[in-house]
């Protein structure tokens, strides 16, 4: 009896296989593609002692990317408004900056901090600390003064970069711990009290063109040395950096590609030859999905990347239709707002030919009319921070078929579904917690070992997300065990919203669980129970949030309840029984 979203059963969203798909079962698929030989050729390599398949044409190391990329030239880099960046001129910055950061005493293992919206001189810092063998510490440019002062001491950053934003916004937290001893500050209009200014090493974007043409500081770097430190909340609301391997970014270049190639081979056709595109890449670089699956990549292959100062869909199509835009996405919501416009009318947008992205559930509707509406493929994957991005993925008639998976694992990857008590591995069909393993998975929580032995077993990460497998491995995630919400692929863990709540002197019981939302996904609620006596209104309470907490994570409705929250005997709050409040 064939399972349901079996190949010879599925529809997805509305669309109906097409008569002569698949012409090759993935398992022939997979074997073309990792053939001795082939581009994704795989071999099995020691990592912390354990044998692990790796991309054995995967590059070494994020400094290797950098050398490599300078090979594209003359071709487009960045674009950020009017400012344009060749590959060249991108090289002769990572190269200086690399010097100069190196001769201020930066040390192979060193952190250094990266705090800034997407700007033509993020990569720029990001493969110039990583090239030295320094550890890049992207911090979330949204995070309130006290979260980024967290990040920079929590990680013992010897140095940060940041943008004129994130400087203001470090040096208005008068009870932050000092900041690092070295410090570089980006598209600051003059001189900075206690800092250097970035265009006073580098020039302005436009003359990096003229910089000295320098080979990159000597360095030696293994694949498995330190590489990054990202962030990530915990259950229990502070945040844990997820300490990343070159090994670990680098496995996601070939990744991505083989999810791209399952495609045309599936339905008979060879994959392209490889070409430069270009890519709207709007969700913020401080995120694996961005820095990890997307941008290392592009360097690669020499694509050209657009940043946008903040996220406006109208602006975005405008974009697409004077760059000649190829790719884009990040979250679903990028792409629900494209449909939606009522402007999309005024735009041509044919040159999108795939809009991918992962960090949030999306409906089937969505998948449909990506393809429908589009005439581009849509796509989807699965990672976490802890993963540093892509463990799944698959594109078009795949993702079309199946669009409540998040894809197979690559080929490189090994997934497996296991009990509540982490004892016993479930048959196929059967919900439990998900298990990821392999190259790209993180090292473990900096400076956190209790966490690290909780969520990192024997190379297996605890990925606390509940999902099933099918009897061709295609993953679906079905809930959450931990405790968040996904806002737009932000993660919102609910205890952290919950603690600063619980710091109002009028609450004293709150949880916060998430409400259905057609293009974020979903978007942060609380219900509160104030002390007898006291008083506070859903505004006063949303204004205590945002001032202590980025704004992506303020509750979008409070409801007041006269009665403790409902518990179950183990104390815990029963959220599922608080939506109908809302």
């Amino acid at each position: 009896m064939p399972m349901p979203n079996s190949p010879d059963t599925a529809k997805g969203g509305g669309w109906s296989l097409p008569d002569n798909w698949p012409a090759a079962s993935r398992a022939k698929v997979r074997a073309m593609l990792t053939a001795p030989g082939q581009p994704f050729e795989m071999e099995t390599v020691a990592i912390d002692g354990r044998p692990t398949r790796v991309w054995k044409n995967a590059p070494a190391s994020l400094r290797a990317i950098a050398l490599a990329a300078c090979d594209h030239g003359d071709a487009l880099c960045t674009v950020y408004n009017e400012e344009r960046v060749s590959y060249d001129s991108w090289f002769r910055a990572t190269a200086a900056l690399a010097h100069h950061l190196r001769d201020a005493g930066v040390r192979k293992g060193d952190r250094v901090a990266l705090a800034m919206r997407n700007l033509p001189e993020w990569p720029v810092a990001f493969f110039a600390i990583t090239s030295i063998g320094a550890i890049c510490v992207p911090i979330n440019a949204w995070w309130t003064a006290q979260e980024l002062a967290f990040g920079l001491s929590d990680s013992g950053s010897k140095a940060i970069i940041c943008d004129i934003e994130r400087w203001d916004r470090l040096n208005s937290n008068e009870d932050s711990a000092p900041l690092p001893e070295i410090r570089i500050v980006s598209r600051a209009a003059e001189p900075v009290k206690g800092a250097e200014r970035l265009e006073d090493i580098l020039g302005h974007t436009d003359a990096w063109a003229d910089l000295p043409d320098r080979d990159l500081p000597e360095a030696e770097i293994a694949p498995d040395d330190d590489a990054t430190i990202f962030y990530t909340s915990g259950t229990t609301g502070a945040p844990k950096g997820a300490l990343g391997s070159h090994r670990s970014l680098c496995t996601n270049v070939l990744s991505s590609k083989y999810n791209l190639a399952f495609a045309p081979l599936r339905r008979g056709e060879m994959p392209p030859a490889p070409e430069r595109k270009t890519v709207l890449l709007v969700i913020p670089l401080f995120h694996v999905t961005a820095c990890s699956a997307a941008m290392v990549g592009y360097f690669v292959s020499g694509h050209a990347m657009v940043f946008m100062h903040h996220w406006n869909a109208e602006e975005a199509m405008g974009i697409i239709e004077r760059e000649g835009v190829n790719l884009t996405g990040g979250v679903p919501t990028i792409a629900w707002q494209l449909l939606d416009h009522p402007a999309r009318k005024n735009y041509d947008l044919s040159s999108l030919e795939l809009i991918t992205y992962g960090g949030a559930p999306a409906a089937p509707e969505l998948v449909r009319r990506i393809r429908e509406e589009f005439g581009c493929e849509p796509g989807s994957g699965w990672g976490m921070t802890e993963t540093m991005a892509t463990v799944t993925g698959h594109v078009a008639e795949d993702y079309l078929n199946r669009p409540d998976s998040c894809g197979p694992a690559v080929a490189v990857a090994d997934l497996k579904i296991m009990s509540a008590d982490g004892t016993e591995e479930l048959p196929v069909g059967e919900v439990g917690e998900l298990y990821a393993y392999g190259p790209m998975i993180a090292k473990g929580y900096w400076n956190r070992p209790d966490a690290t032995a909780e969520s990192f077993i024997d190379g297996w990460m605890r990925t606390g997300d509940l999902a099933r497998l099918d009897e061709e491995g295609f993953c679906y995630i079905v809930d959450r065990a931990k405790d968040m919400v996904i806002r737009g692929g932000e993660n919102i863990y609910s205890s952290e919203v919950e603690n600063v709540l619980y710091e109002h002197p009028a609450v004293t019981d709150a949880a916060v669980i998430g409400l259905p939302h057609q293009q974020l996904g979903e978007e942060p609620a609380a219900v509160v129970h104030l002390s007898k006596g006291q008083s506070a209104s859903e505004e006063e309470l949303q204004q205590w949030v945002g001032q202590r907490l980025a704004h992506f994570k303020v509750p979008v409705r409070i409801v007041f309840t006269d009665e403790m929250l409902p518990r179950n005997a183990n104390g815990k709050i029963l959220k599922k029984d608080l939506r109908a409040l809302f």
